[in-house]
């Protein structure tokens, strides 16, 4: 809840706060309250007080039990039980309601007006009856004792529908091009429609006649007003059977007794928007008027104001519950606002706890909590010889810092700078000196890197430096700039005036760059001289002043030829250098080493695999078809059958090689074995 007070009268905001999503569960609810302070101490007067997207007018029925709103996106009507604090019902339309009315008592009779020229009729189980009128409608009215709706609009015309008969009468021909509102008074009856030219006309229902005209532009405009184009009445008002108050486009409000042609008062909100709605408040004599930007509370008798109300989103619709202080808008926001005014009058009976919770809040007003402290960070404490209190109740911890007694502080900081008055006095008497001193010829401080750069800026920001274009744009400059300020402070950023590519523009600014490092000597001279003597004469020249005149063009001609030449001699001069490198260097055969174990192939056949590898798997597959590698054969099932064989790796090979070998071995072993056997005298050792 979020109370302010204006013009010594509070006002508690009642919607104001976090609100919850509906697709939370009711435990996942519960946690946020308990972490969210906020969430926690928000007062949520009706449950689900809220559109999806705008709400565009809201109404409260005759018996105080039900509100009515309407809104968008999609077009919809919610209806509220205020026994309940919670939603009754909602009901989804074919397009946006423009205004609507409850007919009756409670909910069971409402009328709607849409922007598609259509009117709809609901009771209280739903949809009644669909029709439409002959032009778009922007307003209408409920005569209670014939039963007829007026209906005004983009027309002269005033539609006249009979809901007892079911059918439309003969309608009021006017003399305006449009009419935007309209009332009906409910003491005698007088019907009154507020047109686009500033006019009011006032017709008897009985006989079906104009009975006045009521120009209402003219009585706008005062001494103290200033209205551009005409005005138009955008809202109208009965109170009692003589008094009647008429908004206008431009932000006034006018109030009439019937028996003049001149407006009793005329208030100006002074925001220039047309007002949209207006109330009366007969406890208090006071007028509830309000535009898209604030609601106004004035008296009717002196247009002084009692109190206004200024909510974050545009205002559509205000809505004052009868016989209380609260106070329903229609925003351009999902949320309606609910504003409690004690002044105003009671709470409803439905929340008459609102009287109690207030006036607690009265009885103990809260105070901020730091007022009578000061804030100093650890540094601080170490300068005024406080931290040892760190962790004791004299400081309270907060951010970086801590908040200390004010008094303490002010008691501490005497005893630690006693002398602190004559710093004062020196500080102030620096100032004037340094005031004095900026009437005469100030020199501009140089950064220490790139300080010919930062003078050509300064001479082309002061006009020196001649203009390429004339109608080139003033940019901004770059000293000043951030972004461009480690340029002129770090060393790695510092011109380098030797290379290849400030030489190439060398020709072009070699006579300017020469003028500006003798007039940045003669600163740097001035400012040694300067800050040896104290004082100078006002009117000195200086020695920059002094300044060569410009060469000719044959000069400028010279000095690109003598570059240009230069440039010329150190290419020819590199080239020679790298063609005698060439000449030195020869060709080498160079060797390389196949590790053990390894068997040295043709650099063809990793070209071939590479070449296979490139080749798409259909094409792979019909190589190693035709080496036999691969067999490809239907099935009788109807699939295919694909039979292939694996390539042995290398150390396989070995494998098997040796086997082989060991194989062979042991078969001729066998067979000389054998021999001997059957030969022993051959098998004999010869001595």
């Amino acid at each position: 809840m979020q109370v302010s007070n204006v013009n010594d009268v509070k006002i508690y905001n009642l919607s104001c706060g976090k609100s919850l999503p509906e697709w939370l569960s009711d435990r996942k609810k519960r946690a946020l309250q308990k972490k969210d302070v906020d969430v926690r101490r928000r007062i949520e007067l009706i449950q689900d007080f809220d559109m999806p997207t705008v709400s565009t007018s809201i109404r409260v029925s005759r018996d105080g039990q039900y509100i009515m709103a309407t809104g968008t996106y999609k077009p919809r009507v919610r209806c509220y039980d205020t026994y309940q604090l919670s939603l009754k019902f909602e009901r989804c339309l074919d397009s946006d309601v423009v205004t609507f009315d409850i007919l009756s008592e409670d909910y069971s009779k409402i009328l709607f007006l849409h922007s598609d020229r259509y009117v709809e009729l609901h009771s209280q189980q739903g949809f009644y009856y669909k029709l439409r009128i002959p032009k778009f409608g922007r307003d209408f009215s409920y005569h209670y004792p014939s039963c007829d709706v007026y209906f005004v609009g983009v027309s002269s015309e005033v539609f006249r529908l009979n809901l007892e008969q079911g059918r439309f009468l003969n309608s009021l021909q006017t003399d305006a091009s449009q009419i935007n509102v309209c009332d009906i008074n409910p003491s005698h009856h007088l019907f009154a429609a507020g047109t686009v030219e500033g006019k009011v006309e006032c017709w008897d229902p009985r006989i079906r006649s104009r009975v006045g005209i009521l120009d209402c532009a003219m009585g706008s405009v005062t001494e103290d007003t200033e209205i551009e184009g005409l005005p138009a009445v955008t809202a109208l008002k009965f109170n009692g059977p003589l008094h009647m108050a008429v908004g206008t486009s431009t932000g006034q409000v006018l109030l009439y007794d019937l028996r003049s042609n001149r407006p009793l008062i005329v208030k100006d909100h002074q925001y220039g928007l047309p007002i949209k709605s207006i109330q009366f408040h007969d406890p208090l004599e006071l007028i509830i008027s309000s535009d898209s930007r604030i609601i106004k509370m004035w008296n009717r008798d002196n247009g002084k104001v009692f109190t206004s109300i200024e909510p974050e989103a545009d205002v559509n619709d205000v809505c004052l519950f009868p016989n209380s202080g609260m106070l329903f808008t229609a925003n351009e926001a999902p949320k309606m606002n609910v504003y409690y005014i004690p002044a105003l009058g009671p709470a409803p009976r439905w929340c008459s706890f609102l009287d109690n919770l207030t006036e607690e809040l009265e009885e103990n007003p809260e105070s901020t909590v730091y007022d009578d402290y000061k804030f100093v960070t650890k540094k601080d404490l170490d300068d005024l010889g406080l931290s040892h209190l760190i962790g004791s109740p004299m400081l309270r911890a907060y951010m970086h810092g801590y908040f200390i007694d004010i008094r303490l502080y002010h008691k501490v900081k005497a005893m630690v700078n006693p002398f602190a008055y004559e710093e004062y006095k020196r500080e102030k008497i620096r100032q004037k000196i340094e005031e004095t001193r900026a009437q005469r010829v100030q020199l501009k401080k140089l950064p220490k890197v790139n300080k010919e750069l930062a003078m050509k800026l300064l001479e082309e920001e002061d006009g020196e430096l001649p203009v390429m274009k004339k109608k080139q744009k003033k940019m901004p400059n770059i000293l000043s700039d951030d972004r461009f300020k480690v340029m002129f402070e770090n060393p790695d950023f510092q011109v380098d005036e030797k290379s290849e590519e400030f030489r190439l523009l060398n020709p072009l600014v070699s006579k300017v760059s020469e003028k500006r490092k003798k007039k940045l000597k003669a600163m740097e001279a001035q400012l040694v001289k300067e800050q040896e003597e104290e004082e100078e004469p006002e009117g000195k020249p200086s020695d920059a002043e002094s300044s060569e005149s410009s060469d000719d063009e044959k000069g400028w001609v010279e000095e690109v030829r003598k570059q240009r030449k230069l440039l010329r001699q150190e290419e020819r001069s590199k080239r020679q250098e790298r063609e005698k490198e060439d000449r030195q260097t020869a060709l080498k055969p160079q060797f390389y080493e196949i590790k053990a174990g390894e068997e040295f192939r043709s650099f063809q056949d990793a070209a071939k695999k590479q070449k296979m590898m490139r080749k798409t798997l259909e094409d792979r597959l019909k190589v190693q078809e035709k080496l036999g590698t691969l067999s490809v054969s239907d099935t009788a099932v109807g699939s295919k059958q694909l039979t292939f064989q694996l390539k042995k790796s290398e150390q396989q090979t070995k494998r098997q090689e040796a086997e082989k070998q060991h194989k062979e071995e042991r078969k001729k072993l066998r067979r000389s074995a054998g021999h001997l056997r059957s030969n022993p005298a051959k098998g004999r050792p010869f001595y």
